[in-house]
C-alpha cells in the first residue's frame, strides 16, 4: 500500500486528490492547520475513525510556517509521495496580505523541500504551481513561456517553482512542478469568481439574493474541472524522471461569458443582476491565461474529460440544491442557523 502525504487536503484539490488516491489503494495522510472551527467538510465523506480497521486516511495538525512540524512528520511517516497543495491561494487577498502569502505560499514549499533533504527519505514531491505565474506573458503559455507574475501570490509561486527545480538538480530529489491553469468544481471556495457566480445566480433564482458584485468581467481564463486535474498530479509523480508540466484545457473564456452562461442556464439575464465593484479589481490585472498542455498530453497521456459547459452545469446543479436547502430553512424560521447547517 503506497503512502501519500497531502498538504491542503481540506481544500478543493486536496479533497478530489484524496478520493482519487484512496480509490487506488493508497494510505492518505493530510497536513492541516489547527482551527477553532471544523473546516473538513470537503473530506468528511472520506473519513473513518482511526480505530476502524478500514481507515486509510489520517489527519495531522501542523503549520507550513513552522519547519519542525513537517520535518518530524516526514521522518515518522516516510511517505512515498508528497503532494504540496497547501497555500494562501487567493490572488486578490495576496495584495492585502503579501508578507503572509510569501511566507506560506513561497517559503512553505522551501520548508518541505528542506525537510525531504534533511530526513533523506525516498519520496516523490509534487508542487502545485500556478498559471498565475505567467501573468502578463502572451498566450498561449507553455513550459517554455517566461514568467511575468502580476501579484504577490504569483511571485511566491514563481519562487516555489524555482526552488523545486533547484532542489531537483542540487540534491537529486524527485521534485516536479504541475503548472495548473484554473480548475473549478462545486467544491470551489465561494470567494473564487466561478463559485461566487454560480452560488449567487442560484440564490437569485430562488429569490434569496438580489445582486451579484464582480470585478473585471473581461479577464479571460482557461477553466477546467478540478477532478480531472488531480489525475494529472498523480501522473506527474508516476514518471521515470521528474519534470514540469502545464495542465490546461486549451480554451479560454471571459468572466463575462462565464456569468452570462450561468444566468442563461437559469433562464435569467445576467445584465439585470451583475454590477461592477472596483474593489474587486486587482492592482495589476492578468488579462488572458490560455494553456498549451501538449507536453502533458503526449508524455503523461492526460487530457481533460469535463468541458466548459459541463463544468458549469455541474456547479449550477450543486449550488441550486444548496440554495433550495437554504430557502427551506428560511421558510421554516431558521434563517439565523442556515449558514452553520449549510
Amino acid at each position: 500500500m503506497k503512502r501519500a502525504l497531502i498538504t491542503g487536503i481540506t481544500g478543493q484539490d486536496g479533497s478530489y486528490l484524496a478520493e482519487f488516491l484512496l480509490n487506488r489503494g493508497y494510505e492518505i495522510h493530510g497536513f492541516i492547520r489547527r482551527s477553532s472551527t471544523f473546516n473538513t467538510d470537503r473530506i468528511d465523506h472520506l473519513y473513518k475513525d482511526f480505530h476502524d480497521p478500514e481507515a486509510r486516511m489520517y489527519l495531522h495538525y501542523g503549520d507550513l510556517s513552522v519547519s519542525q512540524h513537517m520535518t518530524g512528520l516526514l521522518y515518522d511517516l516516510q511517505p512515498e509521495e508528497i503532494y504540496h497543495l497547501g497555500a494562501q491561494s487567493h490572488v486578490r487577498v495576496s495584495f492585502d496580505m503579501p508578507e503572509y502569502t510569501g511566507d506560506i505560499t513561497g517559503l512553505g514549499t522551501l520548508r518541505i523541500l528542506e525537510a525531504i533533504r534533511k530526513t533523506g527519505i525516498n519520496t516523490r514531491f509534487y508542487q502545485a504551481s500556478s498559471s498565475e505565474m505567467f501573468g502578463a506573458a502572451s498566450p498561449p503559455q507553455n513550459e517554455a513561456t517566461s514568467f511575468d507574475p502580476q501579484s504577490p501570490y504569483a511571485a511566491a509561486k514563481v519562487y516555489s517553482y524555482y526552488m523545486v527545480k533547484n532542489y531537483r538538480k542540487a540534491y537529486d530529489i524527485f521534485a516536479a512542478n504541475g503548472i495548473l491553469f484554473n480548475h473549478e468544481s462545486p467544491r470551489r471556495g465561494e470567494t473564487f469568481v466561478t463559485r461566487k457566480i454560480t452560488r449567487a445566480a442560484t440564490r437569485i433564482k430562488l429569490g434569496l439574493q438580489e445582486k451579484l458584485y464582480l470585478g473585471n468581467l473581461e479577464a479571460k481564463r482557461d477553466w477546467g474541472f478540478a477532478g480531472d486535474y488531480v489525475e494529472a498530479m498523480w501522473l506527474i509523480l508516476q514518471q521515470d524522471k521528474p519534470d514540469d508540466y502545464v495542465i490546461a484545457t486549451g480554451e479560454t473564456h471571459s468572466v463575462r461569458e462565464f456569468a452570462e452562461k450561468v444566468f442563461q442556464k437559469l433562464e435569467l439575464d445576467y445584465q439585470d443582476y451583475v454590477e461592477i465593484d472596483r474593489r474587486y479589481f486587482r492592482p495589476t490585472e492578468v488579462d488572458v491565461l490560455l494553456g498549451d498542455s501538449s507536453k502533458a498530453r503526449e508524455e503523461l497521456g492526460w487530457e481533460p474529460k469535463v468541458g466548459f459547459d459541463q463544468l458549469i452545469d455541474m456547479m449550477i446543479e450543486a449550488d441550486l440544491e444548496l440554495a433550495k436547502k437554504e430557502s427551506i430553512l428560511i421558510d421554516a424560521g431558521y434563517a439565523h442557523v442556515r449558514n452553520r447547517i449549510l
